[in-house]
């Protein structure tokens, strides 16, 4: 049991409710990502119940997938932080020359 809970908690991890919105999405972007990975057909039936934490066993294909796709979204989130951190920083350096301009207007 407890790979089904890994692989829980890791398919979760890779495809979070909160960014594909509701779990048809996350169903369909699991499938595809991880059929291509696996000899065995991989449906949203299968994905659903690894989400759910209710499937019998986690063959290893399946879990290195899920491995992958866990540090594939990790790679996603590292790339947008660093855009919103360059967005914040040009907008913290307008604001600054702003400022600049007004005291030196002054």
């Amino acid at each position: 049991m407890a790979a089904v809970f890994e692989a829980q908690r890791t398919f979760r991890d890779a495809w979070p409710l909160t960014r594909y919105g509701k779990l048809d999405n996350v169903f369909y972007e699991a499938v595809r990502f991880i059929s291509p990975r696996v000899t065995k057909p991989f449906t949203v039936r299968r994905a659903r119940s690894i989400y759910e934490g209710t499937a019998r066993r986690i063959d290893s294909e399946e879990m290195d997938a899920l491995r992958e796709a866990e540090r594939e979204q990790a790679r996603i989130e590292q790339r947008e932080l660093r855009a919103r951190l360059a967005s914040l920083d040009e907008k913290i350096a307008s604001f600054e020359k702003a400022a600049h301009r007004e005291a030196v207007a002054r």
